[in-house]
């Protein structure tokens, strides 16, 4: 194995701040104000689905050809996270933070004064270049300022934007366009924008950056190339169009990012270092942490499908039905850090997928004629387990990396996001098409099948991934992350430094 594989090395993201001293204390407002920037750029990936026939009717175009704004956006959000960890390291992460959140507010408003789709898309390539620097830099500068003991109340905050702006996305963007005007959607990230930038001149920790830092430009040309084609894939997939320029897509983005592991496994100086995946926590999140994300995407994805196509809802009916998951959410994250201190990382996560996979499962039951509160003590059921999974998730994944491997395991952690985010989508849609023109569920005829059959096959289905979830946490150490979970309370051998599968 070439050197990157030492645990103290400063190559492949490690960088001169990896000898740096553990932090002593965090910052709560510094964790807040980087949950705030996540929100932004998570809920701008979505929020434009309800406005897209807004938009296409201002600028003279089929609705569906607005559907390539948000593919551009997290097209750019995805390539570009591995290439910010190394900016951060070379300029320093609060100049590249505070760059990210000017670049996203500016671009905010090149949006909103778009005169055609061209302008829209080209503005959102921009917009998404500053939320791929904000994911992963943000996230970097909360962990470098974050001892073992407090990761559990810091990624408290960092977890909520994800959680919250999928399922908030349809009535935000819904409401905005309907009071007010598409361009409102783009124009509230001003205010918000300028507020964080000065915020983050205030918070963010000033660190000279490594000036002499090299860029893998293989590494980069490969790993940017392999997401884009799976990205690009993943939303052929979601889409009508064939299967055949997906699956080449999806197949191209995987030989792709093949080729950059093989390179960086060699390479003096690679990119990431790959030997963060040789700690046994941190490898969950590839593994039942991306199975368990792809499934909690696709539910905001299917529910409002299911009611409006299904129950025959409008959409203002569906939202709010949808909304129970929010509630769910917010409910439940007040018991999340102490659930997990109480019982550990992989009781917590195999709870918490299996009692998930019950809820889809119980989705797959439901029908226009079931009472509306039953629905609704459902969804936040639902959303309170997807609260618990997410949060420990989010945690155990950096319990046991050590300072040198962060910026690594940070921008290969957020690149992994997004991919299980888009993943999700188009395996919900995947889904429902083949229910649909298999008839497996609606039996023959279309004129009088069941319209919510699909989507009971859909949720079954992904009820059955997340049961790999929770195989892969079954196999977790006993005593996984208990550093950060148990601090100090755990038996010694229990808490090695740095245990490894």
């Amino acid at each position: 194995m070439p050197s990157n594989n030492d645990p103290d090395a400063t190559t492949g993201g490690g960088g001169h701040n990896g000898a740096a001293a553990a932090p002593e204390a965090w910052s709560p407002r510094l964790a807040l104000l980087v949950a705030a920037t996540f929100f932004m750029e998570f809920l701008d990936g979505t929020v434009l689905t309800t406005a897209m026939p807004s938009i296409a009717a201002d600028f003279s175009v089929a609705a569906a050809d607005v559907n390539i704004t948000m593919t551009a956006y997290l097209m750019t959000v995805a390539m570009g996270i591995p290439l910010s960890g190394w900016l951060a390291e070379r300029l320093g992460a609060r100049r590249v933070f505070c760059l990210a959140i000017a670049t996203f507010t500016a671009a905010s408003l090149l949006c909103a004064l778009s005169q055609d789709l061209t302008m829209l898309t080209l503005s959102r390539v921009l917009q998404g270049a500053g939320g791929a620097m904000m994911v992963p830099v943000g996230t970097l500068v909360v962990l470098r300022g974050t001892p073992k003991k407090d990761l559990l109340r810091a990624t408290a905050y960092l977890v909520w934007p994800g959680l919250l702006a999928p399922v908030l996305a349809p009535l935000v963007g819904g409401a905005l366009t309907t009071y007010l005007s598409w361009h409102w959607i783009f124009l509230i990230n001003l205010p918000l924008g300028l507020a964080a930038f000065l915020a983050a001149l205030r918070l963010v920790p000033s660190a000279a950056g490594d000036g002499n830092r090299r860029l893998d430009w293989p590494g980069l040309a490969l790993t940017t190339l392999g997401v884009g084609a799976l990205v690009v894939g993943l939303e052929l997939a979601g889409g009508q169009a064939s299967g055949t320029p997906a699956a080449l897509s999806i197949a191209a983005g995987l030989l792709s990012l093949a080729g950059a592991v093989l390179w960086m496994r060699r390479a003096r100086n690679p990119l990431f270092n790959l030997s963060v995946f040789s700690t046994r926590t941190f490898r969950a999140t590839a593994t039942g942490g991306f199975a368990y994300r792809l499934t909690i995407s696709s539910v905001p994805f299917l529910l409002p499908l299911m009611f409006q196509n299904g129950f025959g809802w409008d959409p203002l009916h569906a939202g709010i039905l949808v909304a129970a998951v929010f509630v769910g959410n917010i409910g439940i994250k007040p018991a999340t850090t102490p659930l997990i201190r109480r019982f550990g990382f992989r009781p917590v996560l195999v709870f918490a997928s299996l009692a998930s996979a019950a809820t889809f499962a119980l989705c797959a039951l439901l029908d226009a004629g079931t009472p509306e509160p039953l629905i609704f003590a459902l969804l936040v059921g639902s959303g309170a387990f997807r609260s618990i999974g997410f949060s420990a998730y989010a945690t155990v994944q950096y319990a046991d990396v050590v300072p040198a491997e962060l910026p690594s395991a940070n921008a290969v952690s957020a690149t992994l996001v997004q991919l299980a985010t888009g993943a999700g989508i188009a395996v919900g849609a995947l889904l429902l098409r083949i229910f649909e023109s298999a008839g497996a569920l609606a039996g023959p005829g279309a004129a009088g099948g069941d319209p919510v059959a699909p989507y009971r096959g859909a949720f079954l289905a992904i009820a059955g991934v997340m049961l790999l979830s929770t195989l892969d946490s079954l196999a977790l150490p006993r005593h996984a992350g208990s550093a950060v979970s148990r601090p100090g309370r755990a038996p010694a051998a229990a808490r090695p430094p740095r245990p490894r599968a």
